[in-house]
């Protein structure tokens, strides 16, 4: 069993490091893979259950993406309809993992730091992005050099009460 568990994972890493960089729909399927793969070693997902917890959370988190859509600009209706998205779900999560809270709890729990890991991700690279590269409309000049002939440094820019300039 544990060698199928780790076929599994094996199989589903071995396509996220093998697809290429092009658009962002590779990049949400490598999302996907990389979430599967998280979540599953997290819940300690066997083979089988991994078969049947799949189809049930993928319907679970499309209709999350669907409340999201319903409620653009209202967080209070949008949370409420998570609320009872989740609870919806508690009882099919249960006939998948064994009827243990504790680990459907930690369904809700898992995706939300994933989630949560997700997004500080994003956040990193878009903050070393803009880091790295200069800002389009500033033209980097060069530095001058510090010779006499050119502009005076502060203290020597102070004028003394009887120069005149």
């Amino acid at each position: 069993m544990k060698k199928n568990f780790t076929l599994l994972l094996f199989l589903c890493f071995h396509s996220y490091f093998c697809l290429a960089q092009s658009s962002d729909r590779d990049d949400n399927n490598r999302v996907e893979v990389v979430k599967m793969g998280y979540m599953t070693r997290e819940l300690n997902l066997t083979p089988q259950e991994a078969q049947s917890f799949w189809p049930v959370y993928n319907n679970y988190v499309s209709e999350i993406r669907q409340a999201r859509s319903r409620y653009p600009d209202d967080e209070v209706a949008f949370e409420k309809k998570v609320v009872e998205i989740k609870e919806r779900y508690k009882g099919n999560f249960k006939k998948v993992l064994g009827n243990n809270s504790q680990r459907v709890n930690k369904v809700y729990t898992t995706d939300k730091q994933f989630n949560n890991a997700l997004r500080n991700e994003l956040r990193n690279r878009q903050q070393k992005q803009s880091q790295g590269k200069p800002a389009q409309n500033q033209v980097q000049r060069p530095k001058k050099e510090n010779n006499s002939s050119s502009k005076p440094n502060k203290q020597s820019s102070k004028r003394k009460p009887n120069q005149r300039f």
